[in-house]
């Protein structure tokens, strides 16, 4: 077999966590392939489009955690490819003011000392115009939360990575995963061989890990991404100091609602719902529920009176959901060369450079900069059955 078919690691998906593992392999000098099924840039899977949102508000106190050393490693990636990726906003979460999910999210924020500022009926809307807040309700800021430029971010840690001597190679589906002491990974265009191997496939990581031997309990769903037309240009922007917003619940809302101010539409504002109708990945277009954009409609109607309540544009997005909605960051049960990093539950984008540093750590045996307890694939001990 020729050397240029032989790597230290093999990473299969070339999405935001396939890329950061990539990249911070390439940076520990070690040789990377990364493989991608479709064209790079494509919209086919779950990192695509030009926005996310990037915060340290949560309900439990490991994600803040990470997200305190990812704020660090997006501004280390922007420093050194001299590009901007983030922009401040803040991120407006509101919810009953009693009710369980909205005090963990200000419970946590309070605990790890998270700046914010608590907002109530009495000053809302003089720091928040153009929204209102429903009665019960009370609202905290995450003051350095704000927007991340996804498309951008994902060419970007690209570029970097094959400035350090990576390889990209698109358009090529993995067809096998052989174990073994050597992992061999076969493509139409041939055979790869590698002393580790990462999955971070996104919706299709079943599909890959059937070859392995093993299924992990992921839920792959299909999101309406919707943009809404501000009756008044520029009510909604980022220049106008607009925040990102998240309502953890609400009179009819089981799942989140999440916005980010008019940005890649000018004069739309992004506003969608936490979850979407159960598809399979390669027969997404077939899956039309649109019930949650009744949901936002009404939402729209009650809390955002200066858009107008129907989608202008509406885009799909794919999420790969476990049970818990916690990542799946771990070796496979089997064999320790072979990485799993699955299930980011539709709020991955913005831990790309931690789990990036993480499942490169896996893949080269050193001992993970976190506690990966909350990831482990062995919390799901009735689903890691033989597939085969």
């Amino acid at each position: 077999m020729s050397t240029n078919r032989e790597f230290d690691c093999v990473v299969i998906g070339a999405g935001i966590q396939g890329s950061f593992t990539a990249y911070q392999l390439a940076k520990k000098k070690k040789k990377v392939l990364l493989l991608e099924q479709f064209i790079l840039p494509h919209t086919r899977g779950s990192s695509h489009g030009q926005t996310r949102i990037i915060r340290k508000a949560y309900e439990q106190d490991y994600y803040t955690h990470m997200m305190e050393e990812c704020y660090e490693l997006w501004a280390q990636l922007e420093r050194e490819a001299g590009v901007k990726l983030y922009r401040q906003t803040g991120l407006l979460v509101m919810g009953p003011e009693k009710s369980q999910s909205y005090l963990l999210y200000k419970n946590t924020m309070e605990r790890n000392k998270v700046p914010t500022v608590t907002l109530t009926h009495d000053n809302f809307s003089q720091h928040i115009p153009h929204v209102n807040l429903a009665d019960g309700d009370e609202a905290v800021v995450d003051i350095a939360a704000g927007v991340l430029y996804a498309d951008r971010a994902l060419k970007t840690v690209q570029m970097q990575f094959q400035k350090l001597g990576g390889v990209i190679r698109d358009t090529e589906k993995v067809t096998d995963i052989k174990p073994g002491p050597v992992v061999t990974v076969s493509t139409p265009a041939g055979v790869y061989s590698a002393k580790s191997v990462v999955i971070t496939a996104g919706p299709w990581a079943n599909k890959l890990l059937a070859h392995t031997g093993i299924q992990v309990p992921l839920e792959v769903v299909k999101l309406n991404v919707c943009y809404w037309k501000e009756k008044v240009p520029g009510t909604y922007g980022v220049q106008q100091r607009f925040p990102c917003f998240l309502l953890t619940e609400g009179e009819e809302s089981k799942y989140h609602i999440y916005g980010l101010p008019s940005n890649e539409y000018p004069g739309l504002v992004k506003v969608c719902y936490h979850i979407g109708g159960k598809t399979d990945p390669d027969q997404r277009d077939l899956q039309t529920d649109r019930s949650d954009i009744d949901i936002l409609k009404r939402f729209i109607q009650r809390c955002l009176p200066g858009l107008i309540p129907e989608p202008a544009v509406v885009e799909s997005c794919m999420y790969t959901m476990t049970p818990d909605s916690d990542f799946v960051l771990d070796h496979h049960p089997s064999y320790s060369n072979i990485v799993i990093g699955a299930g980011f539950s539709g709020h991955g984008f913005k831990f790309g450079p931690i789990v990036g540093k993480l499942l490169s750590e896996l893949s080269t045996g050193e001992v993970p900069s976190y506690d990966l307890s909350p990831f482990r694939i062995r919390r799901f001990p009735s689903k890691t059955k033989s597939a085969l």
